[in-house]
C-alpha cells in the first residue's frame, strides 16, 4: 500500500482544499492529512475560524481522506513520515523547496495550487462585504 501525507490548517474548506486532497490521494492508496492544532496555529500567529475538532470532523467526511492527525509543531514531519510509513509527502507549490529535507525519508511532491481561491482570500472578501 502506498501512503501519502499532506499538511495544512484546512479552515473554511473550499475547492482548492478538495483539489489538493483529491490529487494527493491519486498519488497513493491511503491519504493521511495532518492539520494544524489550535495551539500550533496560535504559535504561528494564525486563528482558524473552526476549532481543530471541527476541522478534523469535516476532513474525515471527505472521501479522499483516510486518516486525520494533529500537527503540533514544525519539527514533527520526519517523525510522522516514519511513524505512518509514508511513501509520498505532498504540499502546495507555494511551499516549493521548503520540505526537500524529507527526500531522505520519502518522495516529496509540490502540487500547483488552485488559482483564485484561498482561505485568506475568502476571509478578506467576507471582511470587505461586512464593512460595506
Amino acid at each position: 500500500m502506498k501512503k501519502v501525507i499532506t499538511y495544512g490548517t484546512f479552515d473554511l474548506l473550499h475547492v482548492g482544499h478538495v483539489n489538493i486532497l483529491r490529487r494527493a490521494k491519486a498519488l497513493g492508496d491511503y491519504l493521511v492529512v495532518a492539520i494544524s492544532s489550535d495551539e500550533f496555529n496560535a504559535l504561528k500567529g494564525k486563528k482558524a475560524y473552526y476549532s481543530f475538532e471541527d476541522r478534523k470532523t469535516i476532513l474525515e467526511a471527505i472521501k479522499y481522506v483516510d486518516e486525520v492527525i494533529p500537527e503540533d509543531n514544525w519539527e514533527q514531519k520526519v517523525l510522522d513520515v516514519k511513524e505512518h510509513n509514508i511513501d509520498t509527502f505532498v504540499m502546495g507549490h507555494d511551499w516549493e523547496g521548503k520540505f526537500d529535507f524529507l527526500n531522505d525519508h520519502c518522495e516529496v511532491i509540490y502540487l500547483p495550487r488552485t488559482e483564485g481561491i484561498s482561505t485568506t482570500k475568502i476571509k478578506k472578501d467576507l471582511n470587505t462585504q461586512v464593512s460595506k
